[in-house]
C-alpha cells in the first residue's frame, strides 16, 4: 500500500506530479524495496553488435554490447487511470538507484549509457547501454587460422550478495540469433553462437548470483589461407618439381637454394599476419617443417652431385657392394627403367686372367706406356719406320681402350646416382604426404 500511494496524480496532469518523482528521487540512496528482506531481481539481456579485435599476445577480447538492464522499483507505481492514461515515463538514470552490475572479466569499460531510463506505471524499470568491453580472454590459437575462441562474459553485482539477484532477461537461444542478425563490422570474427547458465559465486560466507555468457567466436581463414598456406604450398610444390631437373646437372642446387631464399622472404613478409604467441601452433610447424623439408632436398642434391661428379671424375670403380644394393636391389625396389641399351648389372664375378675386352667385371685403367710390352715386336729385323707405326698404333689403341674404360665408368656413376635420387625423390614424398596428412588431422580436430 506504500509503494502504490508514493505517486500522486492531478486532473489535466499527464503523468505522475513532480512532487511525487521528487520524493522518489530523495531515495535513490536506498534499494526500491518497501521490505528489505525482499531481493530485488535485476534481469540481463545483451546483444553482441560487433567483434573489434582479438589480440593474443594479451590475451585481449574486444567487442560492442548492447546491454539491456531490468529492474523493479517499487516506489515508481502509478494508476494510469488517474494519470490520464499515461503507462511509461521517461526518467534520467542518476536520480534512481540502479544495480550495480559489472562483467568481471573487463579490463576496459569504454560505455555510452543513455543518461535516460524507461519506467511503467508497474514500476518495471528498463535501461539500455552501449559498451564498448575489453575484455580478458584465454585465447586458444593452437588450430590457427581455423581456430574457434570461446570467451566468458560474467555478469554480476559488484557489492551487494543476496539483497540484488540476477537472472535472464530473455532465453539464451534468442540472445544467440538476435546477435547473429544484427551483428556487423565483424571482419575477421565470426559469431558462432551465445550459450549462458545462471549459478551462484562463493566467497566465503558470502554468495552472489552471477550470470555467465560464453561468446564462442570463430575466425575466418580466407586471408591466412590466401596470404599464406596457398603461396607456402605453391614453393613446396616447385620443389617437389625440381626433382625432375637432371641430377648431374649444376642447376639444381641452385635452383633449390633459390627456392629456399624465396621462401624464408616469404616468411618475413608474411611475418605481421602470424599470431605473435603462436609458438606452438600448427601454423608455425608448417612453415618451419616445409622450411627444412626445403634443406633437406638441397642435401639431397649435394649427395647426388657429389656422387656424380667427384667420384665419377676421379674414374674409381663402382664398388662391389655399391653394384649389388643401389643396382640391383634398391634399382629393382623403386622400378627403376634403365635404358634400353643398357642391361641391369648383376653380380660381378672374378676377373679372368688375360680378359681384355673390358665386357664384363670391373675396369682398371693401366698406363698407355705398358701397351708396348704387350705387343713385343717379333721380327727383330723389321725396319725402324715400322716399328714406330706399330708402337704408335699400340698408344691409340690403348688410348681409346681407357677413354672407353673412362666413359663406361662414368655410366655406372651416373646410373648409381639416378638410382640414389630416384629412391631419395620417393621417400622425400612419402615424407610430405605424411606431414601434409598430419597437419590436416591436427587441424580438423582442434
Amino acid at each position: 500500500s506504500v509503494c502504490y500511494s508514493i505517486l500522486s496524480c492531478k486532473n489535466g496532469h499527464s503523468g505522475p506530479t513532480h512532487e511525487s518523482l521528487q520524493a522518489v528521487f530523495d531515495l535513490q540512496p536506498f534499494r526500491p524495496a518497501v521490505n528489505l528482506s525482499n531481493p530485488t531481481i535485476a534481469n540481463i539481456s545483451f546483444t553482441l553488435y560487433a567483434v573489434l579485435g582479438v589480440n593474443e599476445k594479451t590475451q585481449i577480447l574486444t567487442t560492442f554490447l548492447w546491454l539491456r538492464l531490468y529492474w523493479h522499483n517499487e516506489f515508481l507505481v502509478w494508476d494510469p487511470k488517474e494519470c490520464d492514461g499515461v503507462t511509461k515515463i521517461s526518467l534520467p538514470v542518476k536520480e534512481l538507484w540502479s544495480p550495480d552490475i559489472i562483467v568481471y572479466e573487463v579490463d576496459d569499460d569504454v560505455s555510452q549509457a543513455c543518461p535516460y531510463v524507461y519506467v511503467n506505471h508497474t514500476g518495471h524499470i528498463r535501461w539500455d547501454r552501449m559498451l564498448r568491453l575489453v575484455s580478458s580472454c584465454n585465447l586458444e590459437i593452437f588450430s590457427f587460422p581455423f581456430d574457434v575462441q570461446n570467451c566468458t562474459f560474467t555478469f554480476g553485482s559488484y557489492m551487494h550478495t543476496r539483497d540484488v539477484r540476477v537472472s535472464p532477461a530473455l532465453p539464451f537461444k534468442e540472445m544467440s540469433l538476435n546477435s547473429k542478425r544484427y551483428l556487423e563490422a565483424s571482419g575477421e570474427w565470426e559469431l558462432v553462437d551465445i550459450l549462458g547458465e545462471t549459478s551462484i559465486l562463493k566467497f566465503g560466507i558470502d554468495e552472489w548470483d552471477i550470470i555467465t555468457f560464453w561468446v564462442v567466436v570463430k575466425r575466418r581463414p580466407v586471408l591466412y589461407v590466401v596470404n599464406l598456406l596457398i603461396p607456402s604450398s605453391f614453393l613446396m610444390l616447385i620443389d617437389i618439381l625440381s626433382f625432375y631437373l637432371p641430377p648431374h646437372s649444376v642447376d639444381r642446387a641452385s635452383f633449390k637454394m633459390t627456392l629456399i631464399l624465396g621462401y624464408t622472404v616469404f616468411l618475413l613478409i608474411m611475418n605481421d599476419l602470424l599470431p605473435s604467441t603462436a609458438n606452438g601452433t600448427p601454423i608455425i610447424i608448417y612453415f618451419s617443417v616445409c622450411l627444412a623439408l626445403m634443406v633437406i632436398s638441397l642435401l639431397e642434391t649435394v649427395i647426388i652431385t657429389n656422387v656424380l661428379h667427384h667420384n665419377s671424375l676421379k674414374y674409381r670403380e663402382v664398388p662391389k657392394w655399391v653394384r649389388i644394393v643401389v643396382l640391383k636391389h634398391i634399382a629393382n625396389l623403386i622400378c627403376y627403367r634403365w635404358p634400353e641399351d643398357i642391361q641391369p648389372p648383376s653380380t660381378p664375378q672374378k676377373d679372368k686372367p688375360g680378359n681384355s675386352n673390358g665386357s664384363s667385371g670391373p675396369w682398371i685403367i693401366q698406363p698407355a706406356s705398358r701397351a708396348p710390352d704387350q705387343h713385343p715386336v717379333s721380327n727383330t729385323s723389321a725396319l725402324p719406320e715400322l716399328q714406330q707405326i706399330c708402337q704408335y698404333l699400340a698408344e691409340l689403341r690403348a688410348h681409346l681402350v681407357s677413354l672407353q674404360k673412362e666413359s663406361q665408368l662414368l655410366d655406372q656413376w651416373c646410373h648409381v646416382g639416378y638410382v640414389l635420387d630416384f629412391l631419395l625423390f620417393r621417400i622425400y614424398l612419402l615424407i610430405i604426404s605424411c606431414y601434409a596428412m598430419v597437419i590436416v588431422t591436427m587441424w580438423c580436430i582442434w
